[in-house]
Formats: structure tokens, sequence, C-alpha cells
């Protein structure tokens, strides 16, 4: 015969009720919490009706998405904003193929490899990237580009400025995906007879491949909007330039850059216009890398 015991109700002598101290801490705290939240909205949402409510009506005009800003006239109304965009995409893309590589296999490094000195050092260098203002990285590249190696600025320069800023938002990210992974994964492949860097790359990485993709959106939406490194390395163009090597290039910040303090109505209305496009790209990439994430990633 099995006895059963039954645990004292929730009022039964003996167990205290919740008091009045913590309700009004736990209500106190809940309130506080929704408030904060509020007010850390509160800029959201007006940038966001500003930007929409100004730029709105450019973005309409099918002219606007298929044609640059060549041989108008800063002070009329026209043209469009293809080159700009074109120039972002190629930026942001030659940065990407540059930073992405090397932060993830940074951060493996220090997740699954580093111990020591070289670890420590490699972790403190990223904590220095990770704070460096965005002109001192376009001065860096300028003095080793320009100056260094006599170079012109282009497009490309522009780029490996944007890596310098990039690198340490993906590695940090990566690296928090990786500690994430449960270490019975690994111990479980290990187990097999499965080398380690075959289970870092078919078990750990897959794994954690959500929240590495979402550092690398992270990270391009950083780089996307960067106005200094690129007023020193790569100067505003009215028309488009597809080569990197070579002339200037047209980006979506040098080109609300561009249009910021002319007193004519229509250089108001793209810059505006410019900054919504930027926005609506980094929307758009953010919501391509959650599905590829979602897609490619491993089944719970």
């Amino acid at each position: 015969m099995t006895a059963t015991v039954s645990s004292p109700p929730l009022h039964a002598p003996g167990v205290p009720e919740l008091s009045r101290r913590r309700r009004t801490r736990d209500v106190l705290a809940t309130v506080m919490v929704h408030v904060a939240f509020a007010i850390a909205m509160v800029p959201l949402v007006w940038i966001l009706y500003s930007v929409l409510g100004h730029g709105w009506h450019l973005l309409l005009d099918s002219t606007w998405w298929t044609n640059s800003q060549r041989n108008i006239n800063p002070e009329r109304a026209g043209g469009g904003v293809y080159h700009a965009i074109f120039g972002t995409l190629a930026q942001a893309l030659i940065c990407a193929v540059i930073a992405v590589p090397l932060a993830v296999f940074t951060a493996i490094y220090l997740v699954e490899y580093g111990t020591g000195r070289l670890a420590r050092a490699v972790s403190f260098t990223v904590d220095i990237l990770t704070g460096i203002p965005s002109i001192v990285a376009g001065l860096f590249i300028y003095a080793l580009w320009v100056t260094t190696f006599g170079l012109q600025r282009v497009g490309l320069a522009a780029s490996l400025s944007l890596v310098l800023l990039m690198v340490p938002v993906v590695v940090r990210s990566t690296e928090e995906m990786l500690k994430l992974v449960p270490n019975e994964l690994r111990e479980a492949s290990y187990a097999l007879g499965v080398p380690k860097w075959k289970t870092i790359s078919r078990i750990v990485l897959p794994t954690a491949l959500g929240g590495i993709v979402t550092g690398v959106m992270l990270g391009l939406a950083r780089v996307m909007g960067e106005t200094a490194p690129l007023l020193i390395l790569g100067p505003y163009a009215s028309s488009i330039n597809t080569d990197l090597f070579n002339g200037n290039m047209a980006t979506l910040p040098t080109m609300i850059r561009e249009n910021f303090g002319l007193p004519d109505q229509p250089a108001i209305d793209r810059m505006w216009a410019s900054a919504l496009t930027l926005i609506v790209l980094v929307l758009l990439l953010n919501i391509a890398g959650r599905v590829v994430a979602r897609f490619s990633g491993v089944k719970k």
C-alpha cells in the first residue's frame, strides 16, 4: 500500500502569504519596466514618423528607384537614388566578404581553441575595435591607402574602413552564440570519434547559425549607415559608378550628406527620402537574414 503525502494548502497555517511589501515591489518594478520601455520607444517612433512623413512621397515614384542624380540640378526636383543604392550595396557586400569570415574564425578561435596570452590579446584587440570611432577607422585607412601607398580614394578603400567597424560586432555576437551551444553536443560528437574541426563545422556552427546571421545583419546595419569613413575615402558622385577600384562612388549616407543643409525644398525632400530608403534597405536585409537563419539552422 502506497501512502501519498499531500502538500499543505497555500493559506494553511505555517505557509505565509505573499506580503504586502513584496506585492508593492512587484507592481512597482513592473510599472518601471513599462515606463522605461515607453520612454525608449518615444525617440524611435518620433524618428520613424519624421522620416516617413517627409520622405514617403518620393519612394512612390518609380523614377526614384530607376534613375540617378546625373545632370540633375540640386535646386530642382527629379532624379533618383539608384546610384546610391548600388554603391551602398556594393561596398557593404565587399565589406561583408572580408569581415564575416575573419570575424567568425576569430570567434571560433576564442571559444573553441583560445587559451593563454594570445587569446587574451585577441580578445583585448576586439574590445578596442568595438569602441573605435568611425572617423578613426577612416583616417587609418586613408593614411595607409592614400598617404602610404599613394592610391586614389575609391569605393574599395571605403569598404576596407567599414571592415574595421564590422569585425568586432560580428566577433562578439558570434562568440556569444557559440558559447550558448550545449557542451553535450560537442561531447557526443567527440565520443563518436569525430575530429574537433568537423564537430565545429557540422555541429556547432549549424546550431548557432541563427544567432550568427543576426550578428552579421547587425554589423551590416551599422556599416551601411556610416558616413564619416565614406566622406574621407569615398566622395559622393551624382552618377552611378560600378567600379570599386576607380572613381567616386555614391552611397545613401553620402547622398543624405550632400543634400543636407541646402535651402531648396527638392534637396530637402531627397535628403528625407534617402534616409527612408536606407531604413527600408536595412529592414529588408534583416528580414532576409532571419529567413535564411530560419530555414538553414538545425531544427529544435
